[in-house]
Formats: C-alpha cells, sequence, structure tokens
C-alpha cells in the first residue's frame, strides 16, 4: 500500500491493527492470494491475440449484444433517457447488429425507461443503494432498490460499503448485500466491488467472494461505479473472473462478470472478450453471464462493424449519440 492513506493498519492502536490483518489473513487462506505478476503477464499476452475477419466481425457483434447502455450524470432527463432506449433498441441502421443488453441509469428515471423498452428483451437496469458511496444507512438504500424495482427495474447495479470491507467486517459486509438481494425479489443483482478503491488484488479477490457466496446464480459482479479515479482494467477483471472460475468449480453456481468504466473501444472489448474465453470459456460469452458497462464504447463498436463491412470508416457523427458517462 502506498502512503497516501490508506493503509488503514498504520493509524491503529497495535491490537486494532493486529485483529484487522487477522481477519484478512484467515480470508486469504480460505480463498488463496493473486499472483501479481502471473496476471499481469498473462493479460499482456491477451492483447497479442490475433482476431482475424470472420471471428472480429462475430466479436464486435457479440460486444454490443453485452452492452449496458448507461447514462449517470446528475443532468439526465426523461427526454435523454428517451433518446437513450431508442439507440438501445436499434444501435445502428445496420439489422445485423443486435440490440444492447440493458439501458442503466438513475432509480427516478426507471420508470421512463421501463415503459419506452416495455416491447423489447432489452433489460431496465437502475444503480442503487446510494450510489456510487454506497454510504447511506441500509434502511435507505434498500428502500431504494425496492422503489426501482416497483417502479419497473430488472436488475440492480448497487455497490458494496467498501469502508466496511476495509475494516475487515466481512460479515457485515455479506449481510447488507443478501439484504439487497431480498429487496431485488426477481430483478437481477450486480455487486460493485469499486476495485479502485480495494487497493490490492487480493483484496479484489476477496471482495469477489464475499459477494459470490452471498449473491443468487446468475447474478453478477461488477468492477466499477465509473465515478472513482480508476476503473476496469483488464488485469483487475482477470482477478474478478478468475474467482469466477474458481468458485464455480467448487461450487457449480455460474456468477455473470460486468467490467464497467474505461472500456472506450472496440479493440479494448475484444481484448476482454479473449480473456472471457480463455478463462471461462463460451459459456460465459453471451449477455446472460457478461456485459459491459459502457456508453461511448458502443459507437466505436457500431464503427468498427461498418469497417468489417465496407473496408471504410465512418466519421464518429455518423453514429447518434447515446450518453456523456462511462
Amino acid at each position: 500500500m502506498g502512503d497516501s492513506g490508506r493503509d488503514i493498519t498504520r493509524t491503529m492502536s497495535p491490537p486494532a491493527g493486529a485483529a484487522l490483518r487477522t481477519s484478512f489473513s484467515k480470508l486469504f487462506d480460505e480463498i488463496g492470494t493473486v499472483d501479481q505478476v502471473g496476471i499481469e503477464e498473462r493479460v499482456a499476452k491477451f492483447t497479442t491475440r490475433s482476431i482475424k475477419k470472420g471471428s472480429k466481425l462475430w466479436g464486435l457483434k457479440t460486444a454490443v449484444s453485452m452492452v449496458d447502455l448507461t447514462t449517470l450524470e446528475g443532468k439526465d432527463t426523461p427526454g435523454k433517457i428517451a433518446s437513450l432506449c431508442q439507440k438501445a433498441r436499434r444501435p445502428s441502421a445496420d439489422p445485423d447488429v443486435p440490440p444492447v443488453a440493458a439501458v442503466c441509469i438513475y432509480p427516478f428515471l426507471v420508470k421512463y425507461a421501463a415503459r419506452w423498452l416495455a416491447d423489447t428483451a432489452i433489460k431496465v437496469a437502475s444503480v442503487a443503494t446510494a450510489f456510487p458511496s454506497g454510504q447511506s444507512p441500509l434502511p435507505l438504500r434498500l428502500e431504494e432498490v425496492r422503489t426501482a424495482v416497483s417502479d419497473g427495474a430488472d436488475e440492480i447495479d448497487m455497490v458494496i460499503n467498501r469502508g466496511l470491507f476495509l475494516s475487515g467486517e466481512f460479515n457485515a459486509v455479506q449481510d447488507e448485500i443478501s439484504a439487497v438481494v431480498e429487496a431485488c425479489g426477481d430483478a437481477q443483482l450486480k455487486v460493485i466491488l469499486e476495485v479502485s478503491e480495494l487497493d490490492t488484488y487480493d483484496n479484489v479477490r476477496a471482495a469477489s467472494f464475499l459477494a459470490m457466496q452471498v449473491i443468487r446464480p446468475g447474478d453478477f459482479i461488477k468492477t466499477s461505479t465509473g465515478k472513482a479515479s480508476g476503473s476496469a482494467t483488464l488485469a483487475n477483471t482477470q482477478v474478478m473472473i478468475e474467482a469466477i472460475r474458481d468458485f464455480y468449480l467448487a461450487t457449480g453456481i455460474a456468477i455473470g462478470m460486468k467490467p464497467a468504466g474505461g472500456i472506450k473501444t472496440a479493440k479494448q472489448a475484444l481484448h476482454y472478450l479473449v480473456a472471457v474465453k480463455e478463462t471461462l470459456g463460451d459459456a460465459w460469452l453471451n449477455s446472460s453471464r457478461y456485459r459491459f458497462g459502457a456508453s461511448s464504447l458502443l459507437n466505436d463498436l457500431l464503427r468498427q462493424i461498418e469497417k468489417e463491412k465496407t473496408g471504410a470508416y465512418q466519421a464518429p457523427y455518423y453514429f447518434t449519440e447515446a450518453a456523456e458517462s462511462y
């Protein structure tokens, strides 16, 4: 850990610091730790894979179908959500390009998106639980979830309380996630770890396991809110998908994955799909088990699809804008 105040044991009394280290040591003994050098070497190799024309076009279209098209701005309005939903329904004039997986918005806008997407298979995802901090009282966070679901949310993207995790309060973290699972009812849950605030790959793996142990088959873990200084990287996503793989091998329970924030180009998206295929296999290469939290990514995917089909790049303004966040 660095000198920026993140070494939480440094300012504690010796007994408190020792107890915290013991809590983390016990968890690491149970789930294992991460080989940082190994992870970073492996993801570097993912970026060297050669993807030929037919496979590349399939990968680009598959990535489109995995996008959670997102706007999370203070200036979001019902009109902006109407435009977002139209973009989600028909990203391109090309009939071979699929719709996206979901739109992801703030809770108070869910009722509008639910109406505009009612005749489609596109899901309405809502951030909740005091996004992005996760720091409000739990009853308020749970009420926000229930309201979003009541308004038509198919999916809830919750944030964990990172302060509880970094304090070693692992049971409390799991209790809060469990309470959100219950509040979701039939809605799918994605648990945001906010990896940039967890400091180490070991902590990212630990938080992944804590979440997976209490969510349901088919629920997701997610890297980031897109609001913190750091977002998804190939490396922290690899830590999480290896945790998903290990959890699946141990329990038979399949958990989905959603990297979010910072994935802006088609080239990046293809690298992420290579990682999924080589780590989790083809069963995760669909929107029921893998998503991209993004907005600007979608237009670059569309540009690359057009390039593969016609041999020419279209200008950025050829495609409608979706949103400004992520």
